[in-house]
């Protein structure tokens, strides 16, 4: 890839399948380097492969889209030009939009009922005189803080702007209407449902189309801990709509739970949660299981059977909070694993069957019941190029690979057979601009097993090498490199380097006790594992040894910077969005409060805070001696841009070459969320740094 090619990343979203299994809905969005936004449409894609995929919608950014059960309608959320994302229905087979909200903070999360006739959704609610539209932001009132938790990196202060539960009426034929109703009109307008000190997240309905299943921290302690409870609120109009604790941390579950969705049949509910222990901010490592819980119905209301009951292996499985389906037998969840997630269905009683594996990074499934159950159903398997089967349980996912930013797949439940639907990176591979990536493992000096990846130049244009070599390392550090392609690695290559990377102790997908490794220990386990890693790559004779440089992005940045407080072997650096000093966090990051004094530290005491201060980079960047560029965004609230400021300024008053790059506008995803033109020019500049530093001769005349 060139910087440039951004525009070439084609990422689709979660897909909506139809009721009867024939098509399906996706939202795919890419950078428009031009408009300096994501812009994307709604794509209906036939399950069966029988006609190319058709554009639906042709929004400036429209995402999210939800099939109704009569498979009529579509619902969305359609964003204008620097605009807020509103709820917006289509009919199926294409035709004009119609909008249904006009909030000011925009929408979010749109699920249709049961029976199709009400859309729920989460919005914001700021506070009264506060994010006015064309108002001044500075002449708003002080902020008055009581709480630690009070803001979040990308979102910005939130105990002033709630995420609360919406609902509205679908109309009969919205296509008759052609804008949002008045409050007089007999059209429908969004009630808000819920109020209070709580931000919802990850809605669904629940069978009797009355009551909404929700994850929010409602317990009294929300405020000093990790932990939120799947909840259950009534959307009558008539109904109550307090917050009803399906998990209750207030009476002992020590669960922060990320996803609740209700079984097939209504009974019981599937949580995808984390086990914060008695303190309820033991959060290192802890993977996301899968829970079941029973329902009943007490007072007209859902209600929990006993307490949540852990599914999944808590030390080897970890799940991915975003690929959550039911199916007729079980849920279907994405699993972390060595550097992929794979696409697993699972049964109360712990039985997985794998339906996406190898080389994939599944993120985002959906399915429908057997055909038999569904209106004009045949029986007849509708996967693209397989034979028919005795039922049409389907699934359908959003997939990367290591030559795809992501296609949409389906897989038939009962059968097993699989179909790809889509090939939207085929223009990037056009380009002849991607390289996959080579496996490599090594052994850390006390015997552990290292596990990544190398990605080398175009041996056509640079030779068979040695290649100057850069050391990627992942932030995190709870997190792990995946086999999809990856947009920075590829932008390297192109430029004639080769890319070391992989998933140190400390990381996802290799258990918890791999996770939990560097808990009180940053820099010591960690770092031996990536220098492995990058002596073993180093053996091939296409890496060059003697020219190596190292970079990394938030626990990816404070990993590079403490190299570099330990080693001079790096002819350069930069530290990304780095996590500096742990010390300074703690009072100016949206984490800080619990994130250093768990990981690094243990406890408040003394020694804990000795501990803390002792694994800063900042407290031995006196020995840095590597040329360095810092970069950080301005408005990064999760590594506050006074750590890369002062790593800078520490570097540059000691004679130190180093240099600072700050975004404005931007928080801590700037690398994957930012503005487009901004990645891009993250991207050149990342080049230049090292053009000036590891400079790569290309190959000329064959030589």
């Amino acid at each position: 890839m060139i910087p440039a090619d951004l525009s070439l990343l084609h990422a689709p979203g979660t897909p909506a399948l139809a009721p009867d299994g024939t098509f399906v809905v996706v939202a795919r969005t890419a950078p428009d380097l031009d408009l300096d936004e994501y812009v994307g449409q709604l794509w209906r894609i036939a399950v069966d492969g029988s006609t190319p995929p058709v554009r639906l919608t042709r929004g400036h950014r429209d995402t999210e889209p939800q099939v109704s059960p009569d498979g009529r309608w579509v619902a969305f959320l359609r964003a204008e030009p620097e605009g807020r994302p509103q709820v917006h229905v289509v009919e199926a087979s294409g035709g004009e939009p119609v909008r249904l909200t006009d909030l000011p903070l925009g929408a979010g999360g749109p699920q249709l009922s049961p029976d199709g006739s009400m859309l729920a959704f989460l919005a914001r609610v700021p506070d009264e005189g506060r994010y006015v539209p064309g108002g001044n932001p500075g002449a708003e009132p002080p902020r008055h803080i009581t709480e630690l938790t009070y803001r979040h990196d990308g979102v910005g202060f939130t105990h002033d702007k709630r995420r609360q539960l919406f609902v509205v009426d679908v109309p009969v034929d919205p296509a008759s209407r052609t804008a949002v109703p008045a409050a007089q009109d007999a059209g429908p307008t969004a009630r808000q449902v819920t109020d209070g000190d709580v931000d919802l997240t990850s809605i669904a309905w629940l069978p009797d189309g009355r009551h909404v299943v929700a994850v929010g921290a409602r317990h009294t302690a929300r405020h000093q801990d990790r932990r939120s409870d799947a909840v259950v609120v009534d959307t009558a109009p008539e109904g109550d709509p307090t917050l009803r604790p399906l998990t209750d941390a207030d009476s002992g579950s020590t669960l922060a739970v990320a996803a609740a969705l209700p079984s097939a049949d209504g009974s019981a509910l599937w949580l995808l949660a984390q086990d914060m222990g008695p303190s309820g901010r033991d959060f290192v490592a802890r993977q996301t299981g899968l829970f079941h819980l029973p329902l009943t119905t007490q007072d007209g209301a859902p209600a929990p059977v006993g307490v949540p009951a852990r599914v999944t292996d808590e030390e080897a499985v970890d799940l991915d909070p975003a690929t959550f389906a039911a199916t007729a037998h079980g849920v279907l969840v994405g699993e972390l694993r060595r550097g992929t997630v794979v696409l697993h269905e699972l049964q109360v009683d712990g039985a997985a069957r794998e339906l996406l594996g190898g080389d994939v990074v599944v993120h985002g499934a959906a399915t429908r019941a057997p055909a038999a159950s569904s209106p004009g159903g045949t029986g007849a398997s509708h996967v693209a190029g397989a034979e028919p089967g005795a039922g049409s349980a389907l699934a359908v996912a959003t997939v990367a690979s290591p030559a795809t930013s992501g296609d949409v797949h389906v897989v038939d439940l009962q059968t097993g057979a699989t179909g790809t639907l889509t090939d939207w990176s085929a223009p990037l591979r056009a380009t002849g601009r991607v390289r996959e990536p080579v496996e490599v493992t090594s052994t850390a000096p006390d015997g552990y097993p290292v596990h990544g990846w190398v990605v080398t130049p175009d041996p056509e244009r640079f030779g068979a090498g040695p290649h100057p070599t850069i050391l990627m390392i992942h932030g995190g550090p709870f997190a792990q490199y995946t086999v999809a392609l990856f947009d920075e690695v590829q932008t390297l290559a192109e430029a004639g380097y080769a890319v070391v990377y992989g998933n140190p102790r400390g990381a996802a997908g290799y258990g918890s006790a791999h996770g939990s490794a560097i808990r009180h220990a940053f820099g010591t386990v960690d770092t031996e594992d990536v220098l492995a890693l990058l002596d073993a790559a180093l053996t091939d004779p296409a890496l060059d040894a003697d020219r190596v440089g190292v970079m990394g992005g938030s626990y990816g940045g404070y990993l590079t910077a403490w190299l570099t407080t330990r080693t001079d072997r790096f002819e350069a650096a930069i530290v990304e969005r780095g996590f500096l000093d742990p010390v300074s966090f703690v009072g100016s990051s949206d984490i800080g409060w619990f994130f250093g004094l768990e990981y690094l530290g243990d406890g408040d005491t003394d020694e804990a805070r000795a501990r803390v201060a002792a694994q800063s980079p900042m407290a031995h960047v006196a020995k840095v001696t590597t040329p360095t560029l810092v970069i950080h965004s301005e408005q990064d609230w999760r590594c506050p841009v006074e750590q890369g400021q002062r790593w800078f300024v520490e570097l540059k008053r000691r004679g130190v070459e180093s240099e600072l790059l700050l975004f404005p506008g931007e928080g801590h995803e700037l690398t994957r969320s930012g503005r487009p033109q901004h990645r891009l020019q993250r991207l050149e500049h990342v080049l230049a740094w090292w053009a000036q530093h590891l400079p790569v001769s290309p190959m000329v005349d064959g030589v």
